[in-house]
């Protein structure tokens, strides 16, 4: 069953009659197609996609088993979807609420004048499970990033810049066939890597901690690691919490299987940083979903209400943060199964002194 399928399927269920797509990422998702703009109509029995003159061509040598036509202008995509409407008697019509602004909803409902329902998170629950391709192919973007990552590890020292460092990094994520970066590259050095999502800046890489949490996009689908590192020999103290990071992130992955929610993945992790003292200095989640997009559904946090099914993806990244002085985070990536996960990253814990 392609994904069109599992759609069309979706919709039998629900109470409208047809779903107009326009999310990017969820458009890529039914039709294996990449493109800025689009629009993609399914019904039960059939699909069309529209886009314009700057897509048409490679749309109808790439996507199979959908009607794929041209638009000329914004005009034309609610024109040909209100002729759709009415050839094929669609009374109500399910849309992305979570996707599109106030006004596109207004437009929508004056242009095509049918009964709109919101379709809440049904095609990002369809994306929570992976087929045996789509981990095939978040390996390989995978593989790509880890490959850049091992390649700049000689290029640390203390003479070169965080933003160089990122740039080197990403420069690898390209030459090794990367589509792109899934997100902005950290790279986050001795105080700084206390801040999470700190930005790279043009300051050369302290002593200390080194945070690097990196990704690629390859056909689409994103990778998401973070390693720390240490540049000089770390104390006792740091090496007390890098190791407490470790053994929360093992007890996490230790607790994944489908079944389990994500809060209780959540609470394994945090128990142990808890346990070591460190309780207020892990402010994020345990980890979140990957696929086409860098952070989707399930989610593994103290607050989560998602269950993890087999097929799923999420990462396992617990952090300790020291504001003003370091942090850590260990950031690997699972594919749950019913009686625990694979792990895909394959790059080593060992705390990597340089």
């Amino acid at each position: 069953m392609n994904n069109i399928n599992r759609i069309q399927h979706a919709i039998k269920e629900r109470e409208y009659d047809a779903l107009l797509v326009t999310n990017r990422i969820n458009r890529l998702f039914a039709t294996g197609f990449q493109s800025s703009a689009g629009m993609l109509f399914i019904t039960e029995r059939d699909a069309w996609f529209f886009t314009d003159s700057r897509y048409i061509e490679a749309a109808s040598a790439v996507i199979t088993g959908v009607n794929v036509h041209k638009v000329t202008d914004d005009a034309a995509y609610h024109k040909q979807i209100k002729e759709l409407l009415n050839d094929n008697s669609i009374n109500s019509l399910g849309f992305e609420d979570n996707s599109i602004t106030y006004s596109e909803y207004c437009n929508m409902k004056e242009k095509l004048d049918v009964e709109l329902v919101p379709v809440k998170k049904l095609i990002s629950n369809l994306r929570c499970v992976k087929s045996i391709d789509d981990l095939d192919n978040l390996k390989k973007a995978q593989h790509v990033a880890e490959k850049s990552f091992l390649d700049v590890l000689p290029l640390i020292n203390t003479e070169i810049t965080e933003k160089e460092l990122a740039s080197e990094l990403q420069y690898r994520f390209m030459k090794y066939g990367a589509d792109d970066k899934s997100f902005d590259t950290i790279v986050v050095s001795g105080p700084k890597s206390s801040m999470p999502h700190g930005v790279p800046g043009d300051v050369k890489i302290g002593k200390g901690f080194l945070t690097i949490d990196f990704g690629v996009r390859l056909n689409g689908w994103c990778s998401d690691t973070t390693r720390t590192l240490c540049v000089g020999k770390p104390d006792s103290e740091m090496i007390k919490v890098y190791d407490t990071v470790l053994k929360a992130q093992e007890a996490g992955i230790g607790a994944v299987r489908a079944g389990v929610s994500g809060r209780d993945v959540d609470a394994e992790a945090r128990a142990v940083i808890d346990a070591a003292g460190y309780g207020e200095c892990f402010g994020h989640g345990f980890g979140h979903g990957l696929g086409l997009d860098v952070h989707e559904p399930p989610r593994a946090s103290k607050t989560s209400e998602d269950v993890l099914e087999a097929g799923a993806v999420v990462s396992a990244e617990p952090g300790i943060y020291l504001p003003g002085r370091y942090g850590v985070r260990i950031e690997d990536i699972l594919y749950v199964t019913g009686s625990g996960s694979e792990n895909i990253t394959n790059l080593t814990k060992e705390l990597i002194v340089i």
